[in-house]
């Protein structure tokens, strides 16, 4: 029987040849091509029901499946099941000789139909189509997820049994398909195939289906049912439960598959989203999107008391979650949401395929970012509105917040360099989880592409700080406005000498007392980066309120009140010393000014008259010819 089965397989596979050989050469035959075709799939309607039969006859002669009676829930951890040995491994003489040669002829039919679909669809997306699980594996495990389901129907409520009986029995018998049917495998010369691999898909795959049969509608209807009568039950903490042992199912297949030598990341067939228990959400996007609604509704409930928590504010977190060494000074809030946040990205690693994890990711944690953002915008409005940021305690509140949106902005950042991330990122469909390629059916240049998954959550946090800095500078200006208000508005003090023993206005002491004060709380307070531009933006502010006030407000100037504007500008550019070495450099009107006042008289005129030119060889590149001029009309010289 097999000898005539083996003879009929070789015949097709000839006129396979002949018929692959007629369709190049002869195109035009098509229709000659095409009745053979027919009359070949005609036999193999015979061939393959018979093999199949014949091989589940055999199957059932040398003991499989392996019994399953004597399993029990403490068994089930057990590294091997030495009560029930491997049939596979037992069978021996002619039984072995009729499986090997049956299992030979079911792999040879497969690469025979592969043949055939290839010569049919050329032209077509053909790798997709070809691919389809090993027929004879799929015989193992047909009979083993039959038997299973045996003892699943008893654990409905015990989830954990299920997933640790379908490890152990996937375990316990993946060698056996390497050592003993891969051979006959390669010798069908079915290319592209792993019995290893095989095994552990079909029975992930039978997992799968049983959840998506059996389990998940019972937590579905709970969750229904808590809608409409709005008792909270354990529904919830149930499907993240199982959520967990599927996501801990997979981290324990995932080595299995590795050893069989296949890279899942280099997959592009759909391989993945076999090998994994996760897949079940592949065909429902509808229960993906349930469990992100569980999944955010979990993660608030932790994430706000932490929120309300006012020492969470308070208390520092050091730069140590980022790959460089940079002290944020973020409160502990900010590090708490993060590791929230790195929780869901977790939980959805596993999913097999980039458009589900996007999908999840834009459901879960662009909400836990935006709810984190809202909550630093009201820290910061409500220090405005209480005190338009003039107390301390409401620019250091100011400050934290920033601080925690530079943080936040970094880690976002650093993820997105991740090629988890930068996957994830090519996805940027109208819906969540639908990718460019996908919805408008064309190939878009990668240059196209959005700049990350989180590029607008960072854009936000970039305005927020940019926003609130640009507050705090322009609150510690108008302070230090109302404070020299006195010393600008003094116009005759630049007709006189110095005070006795004074090398500084006193009535600027009061001002420079307040900014060196503010600057202080700052510095200690904000982050390195945001803390530069603000003396940066400090120093360009009070550069023009110096000139504006004084220089441009048409103060005459004699030999005396230049010195004596001379030793000033020198204190209120060493405030800003202990940043730069050259503060003058940030102060560049008041600096050229006071180069133009201290010219000679024979000087400032050639200055003045040989116009933009000449103004540049004297070092004159900031000032307008009017404002130079303006200057120069209001020097006195007594001499």
């Amino acid at each position: 029987m097999q000898e005539t089965r083996m003879v009929a397989i070789k015949t097709l596979k000839v006129t396979e040849d002949l018929l692959t050989s007629v369709t190049k050469a002869r195109p035009q035959w098509a229709c000659l091509v095409s009745a053979v075709d027919h009359r070949v799939d005609r036999s193999l309607a015979i061939l393959r029901p018979q093999a199949i039969a014949d091989h589940r006859a055999l199957l059932t002669s040398f003991g499989w499946p392996p019994s399953l009676s004597n399993l029990t829930s403490s068994s089930l951890d057990a590294r091997k099941s030495s009560e029930v040995p491997n049939p596979l491994f037992t069978m021996h003489g002619d039984l072995k000789r009729r499986y090997c040669e049956n299992f030979f002829a079911l792999c040879c039919l497969q690469e025979l139909q592969r043949q055939r679909k290839s010569r049919q669809l050329e032209g077509h997306n053909r790798e997709v189509a070809l691919h389809q699980p090993l027929w004879a594996i799929e015989e193992l495990v047909n009979p083993v997820s039959v038997a299973c389901q045996c003892h699943f129907s008893k654990w409905i409520d015990k989830p954990e049994f299920i997933f640790a009986l379908v490890y152990k029995i996937t375990r316990d018998y993946v060698d056996s398909m390497d050592e003993l049917l891969q051979p006959l495998v390669d010798e069908a010369m079915l290319t592209g195939y792993s019995c290893k691999e095989e095994w552990i898909s079909a029975m992930v795959t039978s997992l799968s289906t049983y959840l998506a049969k059996e389990i998940f509608p019972i937590y579905i209807g709970q969750l229904e049912e808590e809608s409409v009568t709005g008792i909270r039950s354990q529904a919830r903490t149930s499907w993240l439960h199982l959520i967990d042992l599927m996501v801990s199912f997979d981290n324990r297949i995932k080595p299995l598959v590795e050893q069989s030598g296949i890279l899942l990341s280099l997959l592009e067939d759909g391989t993945p989203r076999k090998i994994s228990s996760l897949s079940v959400f592949c065909d429902r996007p509808d229960w993906l999107d349930m469990w992100a609604e569980i999944e955010l509704d979990d993660a608030m409930e932790k994430l706000k008391p932490e929120t309300d928590e006012e020492r969470n504010w308070t208390k520092k977190v050091q730069g140590a979650d980022l790959s460089n060494s940079d002290d944020y000074k973020s409160p502990a809030v900010s590090s708490i949401t993060f590791t929230c946040l790195s929780s869901l990205i977790e939980r959805c690693r596993l999913l097999p395929t980039v458009s589900l994890r996007s999908r999840f990711l834009r459901l879960t944690s662009t909400p836990v970012i935006n709810f984190f953002l809202d909550c630093l915008l009201l820290r910061c409005q409500e220090a405005e509105g209480l005190t338009a940021l003039t107390d301390d305690d409401a620019l250091i509140k100011v400050s934290n917040s920033v601080n925690a949106a530079h943080y936040s902005e970094s880690i976002l950042k650093e993820w997105c360099e991740d090629v988890f991330f930068l996957e994830m990122g090519l996805d940027q469909g109208e819906h969540p989880g639908e990718s460019v390629a996908e919805y408008s059916g064309r190939e878009v240049p990668i240059e196209e592409y959005g700049n990350g998954i989180f590029h607008e959550e960072i854009v936000k946090f970039e305005d927020f700080r940019t926003q609130w800095v640009e507050k705090i500078t322009m609150v510690i200006l108008r302070g230090f406005d109302a404070q020299c208000r006195d010393y600008i508005k003094n116009r005759r003090q630049w007709q006189e000498k110095s005070e006795e023993g004074w090398t500084v206005s006193q009535t600027l002491i009061g001002a420079l007392d307040y900014l060196q004060a503010k600057m202080a709380l700052i510095e200690e307070n904000l982050n390195r980066v945001d803390f530069a531009g603000i003396w940066r933006s400090l120093a360009a502010g009070v550069d023009k309120l110096i000139f504006n006030g004084i220089l441009m407000s048409n103060v005459k100037f004699q030999e005396e009140g230049v010195e004596r504007f001379g030793y000033d500008v020198e204190v209120v550019w060493g405030v800003f010393r202990a940043w730069c070495l050259r503060p003058e450099g940030f102060f560049l009107k008041v600096s050229e000014s006071l180069k133009l006042l201290k010219m000679e008289k024979e000087q400032l005129e050639d200055c003045l008259k040989g116009g933009q030119k000449r103004m540049k060889e004297n070092g004159i590149r900031h000032l307008s010819v009017a404002e130079v001029e303006k200057i120069g009309k209001n020097r006195v010289y007594t001499k």
